[in-house]
C-alpha cells in the first residue's frame, strides 16, 4: 500500500494526510523558502490536489465509523505563520489540530438541526465552485447567472410551484426568510402608498405579522428589517398541534379592520414537522389583505412524496416561499433558495445602481435580487445533484428518510423509558423521557448520546416539555443506522 493510502484515524493524531511529500515538491524552508511557499504550491499543484483528494476520500470512507459528534476540546491557539508552511504543511496542520474535533455532519447518524449530507454529485459541484470561482451576481463576464437561473427553474418544478414564482439563491433559510419578508415589507408600503426602499421603515407605520409557530429565523429577520421582533403576533394553534388554527387567524385579521398585514405560514415546523393549511389560509385573502410568506425550509420536500404531497397543497398560492437546500437536497452548507411572485418589488428592495453594473432590464442580474453584491456560485452544487439524480433520485432520498423516521418512532414508542411527544408526520422524531422529564435529565441523555460518538441529536422544548429531536435528511442513512441509534437510546437509559 502506498503511504498516501494510509487511513487517518478519526479523532486521533494520524499519519500525514499527504502521506509524505509529493515528488519534487520541497518544503518552504531553506533554499525553497526563497521561492516562496505560494510559488512552490503553484509548481506542484496537481500533486497537491491529488493529495487533498486522497485525504478527502479517506474522510468520506470513514464517515460511517467516525464519531457523529463530540464535545469540542479546543486546541491551544497558534500564531500566524510568518513565511507560511505551504499547502502540504497546512494539510498536515489541519489534520493534526483541527480535523479530529470536527463532527461527522455529513454522516448517516448526525440527526441534529435537520442537516443533510452531501451527495457525490453535489460534492463535485462544490469543488468546481471553488475551482472556477465565479461571481454569479453579474452577467457581464460568464454564463454563471444563467446556470443559477436554470437551477432555480428545476427547483421550482421539483416543488410544484407555478411559473410566476421566480427565485434566486441565498445562503440559508434565514436569508431566504429575510428576503421574502423584505419583499413583503415593500408590499405593505405599496398598499399604503409609500416605498419603504426609498423612504425607510418610518414611513410605513405600525406593522402586524401573524403566525402560529414562527421559526426563530423569522423573528430574527423582522429585527434585521427594522420591523421589530414585537411586530409578530402569535396566533392560536390547533389542539395538540403546531399548525395554526385558521379560524383564529381569521379573527386576528378581522381585528385589523382592513389594514394590510403579513402572514407567515409554516410547511414543516421544527419539532413535529407540522403543516399549516395553506389553501385555507390563502382563501382568507378574499376578505383580508395580507402577504402570505411560507417558511418551507425542509417541509417543501414533502412534494416529492406521493403519500405526503398533500401537506404542501397550496404552496404555489404563497407570495413568497423559503426553502433551505442544505437540508434535504443534500448539498453543502450555504445554500437555500427563495421564491416570490412579485419580482418587481424584490428589485425595488435589492437593486444596486453602479456604473460598473448592468441596469435592471427585462432579465435582471442577480445582484438586483438579494442582499449580497457578490457571492460564490452556490447554485452549482444544486445543479449537479439535480442533473445527476433527477426528481426520482431525490424523491428516493425523501422516501427513505421518511420511512426511517417512522421506524425509529416505532422503536421509541416501544421503549418504556421514552415517549413520543407527537406523531412522526414526516422526517423528525420528537420524544422525551417517560418519567418526569427535566432539562437536566434531557441534557444528560443528549450528552451521553454525543459522547458515545454513535449519533447526534439536538435537545428542544415542545409544549413546555424538554425533549430530543432526531431529524432524518441524509442520503447515507440506512436501517442499520436506525438499529444502532435505537440500541444506543436503550443503553443510555439503562446506564443512568
Amino acid at each position: 500500500m502506498d503511504a498516501r493510502d494510509e487511513v487517518v484515524t478519526p479523532h486521533a493524531p494520524g499519519p500525514s494526510p499527504t502521506g509524505g511529500h509529493p515528488p519534487h515538491a520541497p518544503r518552504a524552508t531553506g533554499t525553497g523558502r526563497e521561492r516562496g511557499s505560494l510559488g512552490i504550491d503553484r509548481d506542484h499543484l496537481p500533486e497537491l490536489l491529488e493529495a487533498t483528494r486522497a485525504y478527502a476520500a479517506r474522510l468520506l470512507a470513514g464517515l460511517g465509523d467516525r464519531a457523529a459528534a463530540r464535545t469540542p476540546t479546543r486546541p491551544a491557539p497558534a500564531s500566524l505563520p510568518e513565511a507560511g508552511i505551504g499547502l502540504r504543511g497546512a494539510l498536515e496542520e489541519f489534520a493534526r489540530r483541527w480535523e479530529p474535533g470536527f463532527a461527522a455532519g455529513a454522516g448517516p447518524r448526525y440527526l441534529g438541526f435537520v442537516t443533510g449530507g452531501v451527495t457525490p454529485a453535489a460534492l463535485a459541484g462544490d469543488w468546481l465552485t471553488g475551482t472556477l470561482d465565479q461571481n454569479p451576481t453579474s452577467g457581464l463576464d460568464s454564463l454563471a447567472p444563467d446556470l443559477e437561473r436554470e437551477a432555480v427553474t428545476w427547483l421550482r418544478d421539483l416543488f410544484g410551484l407555478p411559473s410566476e414564482h421566480e427565485g434566486a439563491f441565498v445562503s440559508g433559510a434565514t436569508l431566504s426568510n429575510f428576503t421574502g419578508l423584505a419583499i413583503a415589507r415593500e408590499w405593505l408600503g405599496e398598499r399604503r402608498g409609500v416605498s419603504v426602499a426609498e423612504e425607510g421603515t418610518a414611513a410605513l407605520g405600525p406593522v402586524t405579522v401573524l403566525s402560529g409557530s414562527p421559526h426563530s429565523s423569522t423573528v430574527k429577520s423582522l429585527s434585521m428589517l427594522g420591523l421589530g421582533r414585537s411586530a409578530i403576533r402569535r396566533v392560536g394553534l390547533l389542539p395538540g398541534r403546531e399548525a395554526v388554527d385558521v379560524a383564529r387567524l381569521a379573527e386576528e385579521l378581522d381585528r385589523l379592520d382592513g389594514a394590510p398585514a403579513i402572514v407567515v405560514a409554516n410547511s414543516g415546523t421544527v419539532n413535529t414537522v407540522d403543516f399549516d393549511d395553506l389553501r385555507a389560509i390563502a382563501a382568507l385573502r378574499e376578505h383580508h389583505p395580507f402577504w402570505l410568506h411560507v417558511d418551507a425550509a425542509f417541509g417543501a420536500f414533502a412534494a416529492l412524496s406521493a403519500e405526503h404531497a398533500h401537506l404542501v397543497a397550496g404552496l404555489g398560492e404563497a407570495d413568497s416561499v423559503c426553502v433551505d437546500l442544505h437540508k434535504w437536497l443534500n448539498v453543502p452548507y450555504d445554500s437555500a433558495v427563495q421564491f416570490t411572485r412579485r419580482r418587481d418589488l424584490q428589485i425595488r428592495v435589492f437593486q444596486n445602481s453602479a456604473a460598473y453594473l448592468t441596469p435592471v432590464g427585462d432579465v435582471p442580474d442577480l445582484v438586483h435580487l438579494t442582499p449580497e453584491n457578490s457571492r460564490r456560485l452556490r447554485a452549482l452544487a444544486a445543479w449537479f445533484t439535480l442533473a445527476a439524480y433527477g426528481r426520482e433520485g431525490h424523491a428516493e432520498i425523501v422516501a427513505r428518510d421518511i420511512a426511517l423516521a417512522a421506524e425509529l418512532g416505532e422503536r421509541i414508542a416501544a421503549m418504556p423509558a421514552y415517549r413520543l411527544l407527537a406523531p412522526v408526520r414526516l422526517n423528525v422524531v420528537c420524544f422525551t423521557l417517560a418519567s418526569s422529564p427535566t432539562p437536566a435529565g434531557i441534557a444528560e441523555v443528549a450528552d451521553a448520546i454525543t459522547e458515545s460518538g454513535e449519533a447526534f441529536l439536538t435537545p428542544t422544548v415542545h409544549e413546555g416539555v424538554p425533549a430530543l429531536r432526531a431529524a432524518f435528511s441524509n442520503w447515507r442513512t440506512t436501517e442499520s443506522d436506525v438499529e444502532r441509534i435505537a440500541k444506543l437510546l436503550q443503553e443510555v437509559v439503562n446506564q443512568a
